[in-house]
């Protein structure tokens, strides 16, 4: 592991993924991230597959440590405050106000530690007529105005994974990097704060700078549209991506390929503008060519020609691809009681160099004792000074 945040230590108390997400991307570079849980039952997305160690919980909290705390016991609490004492960052994904029914609110903790960067992620931000709706991952999605790009009219449902709460996830562990840069100057630290609202709005930036600048509202087809992207089933049954952007010289290999040298020609489909005003005609026409043919077949012909192209992976197969074999993309560590885990890198490497370890997701409460030993001994030196 290349641990660009090694000597950063994070307390996460985070639930599902918004901060469990943050606390992984920070654990991923080297931070030593101790995950705050309720004794007994821990984050809920331990129990989703009953037991308490699901896949979704497995997801987002690699490369942590365990301890359990109840934060409303008065025992307890004194442990959280040594903690915090020795903290860069707290990081929660409370509804906004339950921090403070928890005895971590940013006021008091930063009493205890003004070096702390506070982290605080929530639905709908901290204020508000929406501040104390509850959100979740498509709530999220629908708000931003990022699910009307995704849902297909002629089928109507919400598709895909929870990309709101992994996102903003991200955003939350981008916001905590800038601030511990800042403190590094000034010594002091900062309460970051991001919603899923705001971190969906952003995301969706292409849609709205699309809006504010042209007066267009994008729809599900819209950027397909433009950049010229299909989806194509072959004749085994499996399905390859196109991406063709404007290059008149990938549709000439996309001829070539096909074996459909006139094609082109067509005056619905000889210029860009032809091909995206046309596509659902292209996309018929196509689609009866690919069907002739088996997908490795056509992903031969398409590399040959060097067409813009991937085979559409499920996840049984993505990480068996020849070029993520070569990345190291599948990692894996083993935990001693929960077995082989394995899962995919970091994708940041540094001086070439990548993170090909992994610390397995901890059971809950499996770090209690090493914590607090670690306490112990540093209040003793403490003391001895």
């Amino acid at each position: 592991m290349i641990k660009v945040l090694n000597g950063v230590r994070v307390l996460e108390q985070g639930t599902f993924i918004t901060g469990p997400a943050a606390g992984m991307l920070l654990g991923d570079m080297g931070a030593d991230v101790i995950k705050i849980e309720q004794p007994e039952t821990g984050d809920p997305f331990r129990a989703f597959k009953g037991g308490l160690y699901s896949p979704h919980f497995q997801t987002y909290n690699r490369n942590k440590r365990s301890v359990t705390l109840n934060t409303k016991n008065a025992e307890d609490l004194a442990i959280f405050d040594e903690l915090i004492s020795t903290a860069d960052v707290y990081i929660q994904n409370f509804r906004p106000g339950a921090a403070e029914r928890l005895n971590v609110g940013e006021e008091r903790l930063r009493k205890l530690n003004p070096r702390l960067i506070y982290c605080s992620i929530s639905g709908f931000g901290p204020t508000g007529p929406a501040a104390s709706r509850p959100a979740y991952d498509s709530v999220a999605q629908a708000a931003s105005g990022f699910l009307g790009l995704l849902i297909n009219p002629e089928n109507p449902r919400v598709v895909g994974p929870a990309l709101a709460d992994s996102i903003t996830g991200f955003y939350a562990a981008y916001g905590v990097l800038g601030a511990l840069h800042e403190r590094h100057q000034t010594g002091v630290g900062r309460k970051v704060e991001v919603s899923m609202l705001e971190a969906m709005t952003h995301f969706n930036l292409d849609a709205f700078t699309h809006f504010y600048s042209a007066g267009e509202v994008m729809g599900p087809y819209s950027r397909p549209s433009v950049s010229q992207s299909y989806v194509m089933k072959c004749a085994d049954g499996k399905w390859l991506a196109l991406h063709m952007s404007s290059p008149e010289k990938f549709w000439q290999g996309l001829a070539n390929a096909m074996e459909q040298f006139e094609l082109f020609k067509d005056p619905r489909f000889s210029d860009r503008n032809g091909r995206i005003e046309n596509q659902e005609a292209l996309i018929d026409i196509l689609g009866s060519i690919f069907a002739q043919r088996t997908r490795p077949e056509w992903c031969r012909r398409l590399e040959a020609e060097d067409v813009p192209h991937a085979p559409m992976y499920d996840a049984s197969e993505a990480l068996e691809d020849p070029q993520a074999k070569h990345l190291g993309l599948l990692v894996s560590g083993h935990h001693k009681t929960m077995g082989e885990f394995r899962t995919v890198r970091s994708p940041v490497s540094f001086d070439g160099e990548r993170s090909t370890e992994v610390i397995p997701p901890p059971v809950l409460g499996e770090h209690n004792n090493d914590v607090l030993k670690e306490l112990r001994e540093r209040l003793g030196s403490m003391e001895e000074d």
